[in-house]
């Protein structure tokens, strides 16, 4: 038997054998590399399966091919990007093999272009929201892949494009991963949650500039629009997005949207719009299971260049079971409790941290946020909520919009209404501000664990 043939028998073995999230996680796609001296050389998508194939699962792995061998073998696993298929077809999933056929076959009517405004402003993309760096799981693999379809292939057959699903979970991430793919292209792609489309209509009605607000979204070659569901209720800006849904569709323009539920379940939304919105495909996305929780947080702690030792990752994954958004917020407080009481990280750390102040959510409220923010800072709630823009009170906001978010079950519009009816975009800006300064400013995340400490203490 040749070393390929031993490995693919395996490889059919190991799908029956392991435990499905496992295997699609870690296992899928695996391939053959070479076999030298004993030992298996197989390649894998990505670094985060390489270490936990060669770490952690290592031994069932080994023990699968040598059955088949019929001797003791090594493995080394390795990153690698698998060759492109001759024809493009035969090995592409699903979801995209129906894109490019339809692409191919678009009628002629469809092929329609429309002139792109050149000095058109872009949205703001978060760097990190790539695809590169969203771990799929078993239950989102083909919700992901339908994204990458509509990526390669805007406006081709998945249009609109509607993703739902609850807090925390990857809707903004795969949308914002679509426009960068899409601008990468060379194609003028507009990120937007809803709340700011709102805003800007506003003002457009406001310094009568409607025709360039209409232009200014009516020439995108690829439009996305998040939490879609905040327009239920406002009758102008359904009435515009209405016409700018057509307008786009009509002229072969791609329409991505998200949702925190199914556009069926939207009763205050127009009859008009739950039409359309249902005329594409509508995709979910559900909770990572555990092994995809370990490696979200491997990916985070290669990134900030934190060793995670054995058995912690495993205790945060056990504790964040809803969504990613709170996976995240208690690893950031781990590292940097372990950080800043100069103690290596460690399980002990890491539940005493998740024992002594991390309670459920809900118990906090956005007045109990603004209350302890306002007088750590020393200033009252109504000048945190005010007009004002000293650079004392600019970062006191910032700061609590930060905490809002993390502890506290509201949306970046309900967090921003709280803050005196701040949009949407300011506070994603101040989020990932405060975020990105934690990781370099020690006196910052001592305040930041403080008012946590707080808000926990005095939560029930």
């Amino acid at each position: 038997m040749k070393p390929e043939e031993a490995w693919n028998i395996a490889y059919s073995q190991m799908e029956i054998q392991f435990d499905r999230a496992s295997f699609e996680t870690w296992l899928r796609g695996a391939a053959f590399l070479g076999f030298e001296a004993g030992v298996f050389r197989v390649g894998v998508g990505n670094a985060y399966a390489r270490d936990m194939l060669q770490n952690r699962l290592y031994r069932d792995v080994r023990r699968v091919v040598s059955d088949v061998w019929g001797e003791r073998v090594e493995l080394c696993f390795e990153v690698y990007k698998p060759p492109a298929p001759a024809s493009g077809d035969e090995d592409l999933p699903l979801f995209r093999l129906l894109a490019r056929q339809a692409a191919e076959n678009t009628p002629l009517h469809q092929k329609i272009g429309r002139p792109v405004r050149p000095d058109l402003p872009e949205s703001e993309l978060n760097p990190r929201f790539t695809f590169q760096r969203f771990v799929v799981n078993s239950a989102n693999r083909l919700t992901v892949e339908a994204a990458l379809a509509v990526a390669e292939s805007p406006a081709s057959v998945y249009n609109p494009f509607l993703l739902y699903g609850g807090v925390g979970l990857g809707k903004t991430h795969l949308l914002q991963a679509i426009a960068h793919a899409c601008r990468e292209r060379g194609l003028r792609a507009i990120y937007i949650p809803s709340e700011a489309f709102t805003n800007d209509l506003v003002d457009a009605i406001r310094q009568k500039t409607t025709a360039m607000f209409r232009d200014k979204y009516r020439s995108a070659d690829v439009l996305l629009v998040d939490d879609i569901q905040f327009i239920a209720g406002k009758e102008s800006t359904q009435e515009e997005f209405f016409h700018t849904f057509n307008t786009l569709y009509t002229f072969n323009k791609q329409i991505v949207l998200a949702s925190d539920r199914h556009p069926g379940q939207l009763h205050t939304l127009e009859d008009r719009l739950r039409s359309r919105f249902g005329g594409g495909l509508i995709m979910d996305l559900q909770p990572p299971e555990f092994e995809t929780r370990l490696a979200i947080l491997e990916m985070w702690a290669e990134e900030r260049g934190v060793k995670l030792p054995p058995g912690v990752a495993e205790t945060i994954a056990n504790r964040a079971r809803t969504n990613v958004r709170e996976l995240e917020g208690i690893f950031n407080q781990i590292v940097a409790t372990s950080q800043l009481s100069r103690r290596a990280l460690s399980v002990d750390v890491a539940q005493g941290v998740l024992d002594g102040y991390r309670r459920p959510r809900h118990h906090v409220t956005l007045a109990r946020v603004l209350d302890v923010t306002a007088r750590y800072h020393g200033v009252s709630v109504s000048e945190l909520t005010g007009p004002r823009r000293t650079q004392k009170l600019t970062l006191a906001r910032q700061i609590g919009m930060y905490l809002a978010r993390e502890v506290t079950q509201a949306s970046l519009p309900q967090i921003g209404e709280a803050f005196g009816g701040r949009a949407h975009s300011t506070v994603l800006h101040s989020c990932n501000k405060i975020a990105e300064d934690l990781e370099t400013d020690e006196l910052l995340r001592r305040g930041v664990e403080t008012m946590q400490k707080e808000l926990f203490g005095g939560a029930d």
